[in-house]
């Protein structure tokens, strides 16, 4: 028998607690909590100790445990789902229209071992965990021949392709340190996160494509290594026949490696690792210096994912998972590459936008692949809103049983929208870059407590989540704003450290009250019965003649507008009252506003809705109409980039801007006012 035919996937007693059950013995009993989830995950070697927290706010999970996330991910599920699919991924940026124009896209399918199908208006390729397990082998013995190995940093700077995945996966399988670079930055963030990670591989492709428009990454990584003061050891491309590129010295051809490979069957043992061994960086986009690399670590987040996938998310071995993110966010890492794999799931990789070639794509996918649970950003689904409803009604989408958002409040009538047309639970939650999974959510496995919109929900197991007061750091009471915070230590699959910088962990996140409360940046408040409401970024809140207004409070109220699309709220400065918000409306159609007559009685009733839902103090001193917002690629509305244009001040850094013609709408409909 092979060794990974004896370690199927392992199960827990089928007789499940409540939920308070789970979250009472996650917070007073720790230890024996997570040591029956660590039961979830293969360990090539015991976990010695489960908690070490006599360092914190560092805190070790699984000590002594060795495991291999790639192992967990993959090999163990050969034994009992070899030929069930692990990924199918679909493409609506390639189709026969674009292939007659770029041909030597179909050879490259052909040479990276890619049986797709073209269709019309899109492509798609499945791939079963057996399939998987043979590419992830040929990268890694790849990697291998190229001199990478345990600990050894290796950027990876893809599009939404199946070779990402293989990347990532090959990476945690020979011990190597991954960090996903998401594609819409620029050759100088590149270049940055290669210093500070001091990369020996950059990972790439010669072009991708966006709304049809070729983006070129060869190029952006050529800059970026020019610009780096560590410069890696080689730059492994994959061709997609997209653009073509004038190989340099320290390029290697991906489709010639794997060829190799492939030929000598190429198997790579996976590399055990101790648990608390870092497995991948995520940078955050900070505002000024230097990025934060999160640092995660192997066993607690294959651990705490797995657990995620059945106590939050109720999904089930052998069901499609859909989180429509890029990966470079912590929602693509964590929901679209590593956790619906830990479960044994099948997952669901796009590469496009949620409107093109029509507003029904979405919808044909999850009836194309039976998808069973979503997972995407509020502003994918409002987008959506403004198109033609009856798009919502031409697929069958009975195979999803709940809906979740993050990534952003969600609106209430965005909600309302989406539980109209697909009658399912649409579930709000709440988790950053830095948790790496849930940190407040509904629960459909349990369904103790009824769901309540507005809310992303209340604390998951593991987290001693309060709302403290900022100033005195004592818990608020329902109903007082305050800042979120958690008690250290924090659960598994968290952040450990920020990358070879501890002082700035501890500074960034615990720098308040007593060093021991993680702080998320967010206000938050709660209501009687324990849910939390999320008021917005702390750097998003804006003081009005000594009153503190959360920016998201202010676009909930407006949001409630019949004709609303979609808004932003900024604060800008005035010299009487510190600051004051401005909103800006995007209406599902915008003619409502060619008239003077009509954007006044649209204008009045935004801020008779504002007034109505946080008085006088909250109300807009300016309401524009611009045509769009300016977004990041995985969805997020620029806020900061937004009041820089309403204060006529450079917007600084843009390299992660989706759609450059919204700033050109901002700055017209200002022109407008």
């Amino acid at each position: 028998m092979s060794d990974h035919a004896q370690h199927p996937v392992s199960t827990l007693a089928a007789d499940v607690p409540t939920f308070a059950d789970i979250y009472h013995d996650s917070i007073m009993d720790r230890e024996n909590f997570w040591a029956e989830q660590a039961k979830r995950i293969y360990w090539h070697k015991e976990p010695e100790q489960i908690l070490d927290d006599s360092n914190l706010p560092f805190a070790k999970w699984f000590v002594g445990g060795e495991t291999n996330l790639c192992y967990n991910c993959v090999d163990r599920h050969l034994a009992d789902r070899a030929e069930q699919d692990a990924f199918v991924w679909v493409s609506s940026e390639i189709n026969q229209e674009l292939i007659e124009t770029f041909p030597a896209v179909v050879d490259s399918f052909e040479d990276l071992g890619n049986n797709v199908e073209f269709y019309t208006d899109y492509a798609k390729r499945r791939l079963t965990y057996n399939d998987l397990y043979k590419e992830v082998n040929y990268f890694a013995d790849v990697l291998q021949r190229h001199g990478i190995g345990k600990g050894d940093r290796v950027i990876i700077y893809m599009p939404m392709i199946l070779e990402a995945a293989y990347a990532m996966l090959a990476c945690a399988r020979i011990g190597a340190i991954h960090s996903v670079v998401f594609g819409g930055f620029a050759a100088h963030n590149l270049a940055i996160r290669m210093d500070d990670a001091e990369a020996k591989m950059v990972i790439t492709v010669d072009a991708s494509l966006r709304d049809g428009k070729v983006i070129n990454y060869k190029n952006l990584v050529n800059q970026g290594v020019e610009q780096a003061t560590t410069k890696p050891e080689h730059v492994l491309v994959v061709n997609r026949g997209i653009l073509p590129f004038e190989p340099r010295n320290v390029d290697v051809d991906y489709a010639t490696e794997r060829r190799h490979s492939c030929e000598a069957h190429a198997v790579v043992a996976p590399v055990w690792l101790e648990s608390n061994t870092p497995s991948y960086l995520l940078y955050t986009s900070g505002t000024t210096g230097t990025p934060k690399g999160v640092q995660r670590d192997t066993g607690g987040h294959a651990v705490a994912l797995t657990t995620s996938m059945d106590y939050v998310y109720d999904g089930k071995a052998g069901e499609t998972f859909w989180a429509i993110s890029d990966i470079g966010w912590a929602v693509g890492h964590s929901y679209t590459i590593y956790a619906p794999l830990l479960a044994g799931m099948t997952s669901v990789i796009y590469e496009g936008l949620p409107h093109l070639p029509n507003p029904g794509i979405w919808w044909r996918i999850v009836e194309a692949n039976k998808v069973n649970i979503l997972f995407t950003a509020p502003t994918g689904v409002r987008m959506l809103k403004k198109q033609d409803e009856s798009w919502m009604t031409r697929y069958d989408v009975s195979s999803v049983k709940s809906f979740f958002l993050a990534g952003e409040p969600l609106d209430e009538s965005t909600a309302n929208w989406l539980s109209q047309h697909l009658g399912v639970p649409i579930l709000d939650h709440y988790w950053q870059t830095e948790s790496g999974w849930p940190i407040l959510s509904h629960t459909p496995k349990f369904n103790h407590k009824p769901h309540k919109q507005g809310s992303p929900g209340y604390p998951m197991y593991g987290y001693e989540a309060k709302v403290l007061n900022e100033e005195t750091g004592e818990p608020c009471r329902a109903g007082e704003k305050g800042l979120l915070a958690i008690k250290a230590p924090l659960p598994p699959g968290c952040l450990t450290t920020v990358w070879r910088n501890d002082e700035r962990f501890v500074s960034s996140y615990f720098g308040l009250f007593d060093g021991q409360q993680y702080s998320t940046s967010d206000y938050a408040v709660t209501d009687e019965d324990g849910y939390f409401y999320i008021l917005g970024r702390t750097d998003d809140v804006i003081n009005v003649a000594g009153h503190r207004i959360g920016t998201q409070e202010i676009e909930e109220a407006i949001s409630t507008h019949p004709e609303m699309a979609e808004c932003a709220v900024v604060g800008i400065q005035d010299e009487l009252k510190g600051e004051l918000p401005i909103a800006f409306c995007v209406l599902k159609d915008q003619s409502q506003v060619e008239t003077t007559e009509n954007r006044f009685r649209i204008e009045q009733q935004v801020i008779g809705a504002v007034v109505k839902s946080l008085g006088g103090i909250a109300r807009p001193a300016a309401i524009y109409f611009p045509q769009a917002l300016p977004k990041t690629r995985s969805g997020k509305i620029l806020r900061r980039s937004i009041r820089a244009l309403a204060e006529d001040r450079p917007t600084g850094d843009m390299s992660t801007l989706d759609n450059p013609a919204a700033i050109d709408a901002i700055k017209q409909s200002m022109k407008d006012y």
